[in-house]
């Protein structure tokens, strides 16, 4: 079973000059304004045959894993002492990039290291970028999702739904401190040191993650929340979307990975990751791969929003 190594520990930043500001806006080359414009254009052509955006998806649901692939590429998300840490049965990482728990873990429990969560690369040329997929966090599974936060550094969380903590409902439960204050998860606590509403109706917190065991500094975090994207829906517009793109642009390189997430961490995460990585090959002026998880893309609308 493969392993994903855990980074080197991110360097420091500037995360209350990036809560308080906006971030500026991007700055392109002429020949990264050469592509866009290229690809504007392709993609309105496409637009003009609808039909054509219907085939595509349709030919997505086509390549969805059978479940013997499921059983075969997901096996450590199917052990039993697993089940419930999954939101949903049939929305597993893969074994091969899955996130693996670490730091004080019992290494030969398959349950204590397991999240259900994926590491995603983009790639353009020799520009690589990062960031973990996953899905809203369960009551069961809130000191998981900040192990994995702390362990990873992850500068940022990208979070594309709202709380909802009734359970037949399965959304994603409020794992973390809205208001300003303190609250623990086990052997992590979480403190929201600041709040506030962006323009574009962008919930910001800036938080800091410290773990009562490990010799660790503490972890600045910025918290990016996005309530107003429906569950199985588009925007009404791409305002926030576009200052997402911004706020997460200007982190640093190498401070990767960022954590996004929604619900069950494929479709508006798949849609978001979509975007951020059609742009970084824009910007890259280059072509170049991801790797995903099993599903992603689910509404055409989506697939629309993004072509």
């Amino acid at each position: 079973m493969a392993a994903v190594s855990v980074p080197a520990p991110a360097s420091t930043f500037n995360l209350a000059g990036l809560f308080s500001d906006p971030p500026p806006p991007l700055r392109p080359s002429g020949e990264q304004i050469k592509y866009c414009s290229e690809a504007l254009y392709f993609f309105k052509e496409k637009l003009r045959t609808p039909t054509r955006i219907a085939q595509e998806f349709h030919r997505l649901q086509e390549m969805r894993p059978t479940m013997d692939e499921i059983v075969r590429k997901c096996s450590v998300a199917l052990q039993d002492a697993n089940l419930d840490k999954n939101r949903y049965t049939d929305i597993l990482p893969f074994d091969n990039n899955r996130i693996v728990l670490n730091s004080t873990r019992d290494s030969t429990s398959l349950r204590n290291n397991y999240i259900n969560a994926s590491l995603i690369g983009l790639a353009s040329g020799e520009k690589v970028s990062q960031f973990i997929a996953t899905q809203g966090p369960l009551p069961e599974t809130f000191e998981d999702f900040w192990e994995m936060v702390f362990e990873y550094r992850c500068p940022a969380i990208v979070m594309l739904t709202r709380v909802d903590n009734h359970r037949m409902m399965r959304k994603c439960a409020n794992y973390f401190q809205a208001q300003n204050g303190l609250r623990e998860f086990g052997k992590i606590s979480i403190e929201t040191k600041y709040t506030r509403t962006s323009d574009s109706s962008l919930v910001l917190r800036c938080l800091e993650v410290k773990h009562k065991e490990l010799v660790k500094p503490a972890l600045s975090v910025l918290h990016i929340q996005y309530p107003e994207w429906p569950d199985h829906g588009v925007p009404e517009d791409t305002a926030s979307v576009r200052e997402i793109f911004e706020m997460t642009h200007h982190l640093p390189p190498e401070i990767d990975p960022i954590v996004v997430h929604c619900s069950a961490g494929i479709g508006r995460t798949g849609t978001d990751g979509s975007d951020n990585g059609t742009i970084f090959f824009l910007l890259c002026c280059n072509r170049g791969c991801t790797r995903r998880t099993p599903f992603q893309v689910r509404t055409l609308e989506a697939l629309e929003d993004y072509t």
